[in-house]
């Protein structure tokens, strides 16, 4: 009987062991996913706060938590079947749609430098200008935009656990939707009210808590700008990226030799850093195909834009 105890203690141990292992992988697994999805998390938290610009403070947090909890919808509950569906039953398409995801980012990307190039930004209209009522509009808008974003992070993760068993795909999946989620928004609460908190040391007595409050509200207009370059910059780097790596898959691996071949005469030539200028210069030609992929669909689209107006007896604008 003490033997039979002691095998089962044993084999529980080794249970518990091989359930910890699997916790371990599947952590991994998904801080793995998680990282090549990194550019567009980016640029979802770049984009995000422009839907809360204008309105009262006491609203911005709500809000960011109904648009965190509409992206959790999507991600969790439309996202994550469809793609364990494909991954199982079409694993061919995750290419294809992914290069989609690539050239829609890179798309993106180049018009906002062409908006910004030719001055066609629209302004922002405040939501408290349109009243409260506006406010689920404002959410509406915020999660169609994050719904594109999040199937791409979530197809980019799936990639790269495709070899995973199914269970342990929808797990590490999970995983990577709550994370993320709460990563992006817990950033994007940060940002939008950093500005508050600057406010409220701008108040204090003292004079260096004054100095630092002043520094963030002057500061926070600086912030958003700069992260929306980082956003652009994001998406053009990852969509190129898909779109090299989708070209090799798909057979046409000239792209991806050029610049792997760029990437590694750097390494070899720049001895203790050359890790680093390794990938910037993976980077850089992933962002220049980003670049012109992105340009040539701007293009296409503004012609059609143009043309339809024509027909239409209206100039477009």
């Amino acid at each position: 009987m003490p033997g039979g105890l002691v095998a089962l203690l044993d084999d529980v141990a080794a249970l518990a062991k091989l359930a910890a292992a699997s916790v371990d992988d599947v952590g991994l697994a998904a801080g793995r996913a998680s990282a090549k999805a990194a550019g567009v998390v980016v640029d979802d938290t770049a984009v995000t706060p422009r839907y809360v610009h204008g309105l009262a403070a006491q609203r911005e947090l709500p809000i960011i938590g109904r648009i965190a909890r509409g992206s959790l919808i999507n991600k969790v509950l439309v996202i994550l079947p469809v793609a364990l569906l494909l991954s199982q039953f079409l694993p061919w398409l995750l290419t294809p749609i992914l290069m989609l995801g690539g050239l829609y980012l890179s798309y993106e990307g180049a018009e906002k430098i062409w908006e910004k190039l030719a001055h066609h930004e629209a302004p922002a209209a405040p939501a408290a200008a349109v009243g409260p009522d506006h406010e689920a509009t404002v959410v509406r808008g915020a999660v169609r935009t994050d719904f594109i974003l999040s199937a791409e992070i979530m197809v980019i993760a799936l990639d790269e656990v495709a070899s995973e068993p199914l269970v342990s795909r929808a797990v590490i999946l999970l995983v990577v939707a709550l994370g993320i989620t709460a990563l992006v928004y817990g950033v994007v609460a940060l940002i939008v009210k950093m500005d508050d908190f600057g406010l409220r040391l701008a108040e204090r007595e003292s004079a260096g808590a004054r100095r630092v409050g002043r520094g963030l509200v002057a500061g926070m207009p600086k912030v958003l700008a700069l992260l929306s370059t980082v956003g652009i910059v994001a998406m053009l780097w990852v969509g190129g990226h898909i779109l090299l790596v989708g070209l090799e898959e798909l057979g046409v691996p000239w792209p991806y030799d050029v610049v792997h071949t760029a990437e590694e005469a750097v390494r070899e030539a720049t001895g203790a850093v050359g890790g680093v200028l390794a990938w910037l210069t993976n980077t850089l030609g992933s962002a220049l195909l980003g670049a012109v992929a992105g340009a040539v669909l701007v293009a296409a689209m503004t012609a059609v834009r143009r043309l339809r107006g024509g027909r239409g007896g209206q100039p477009a604008h």
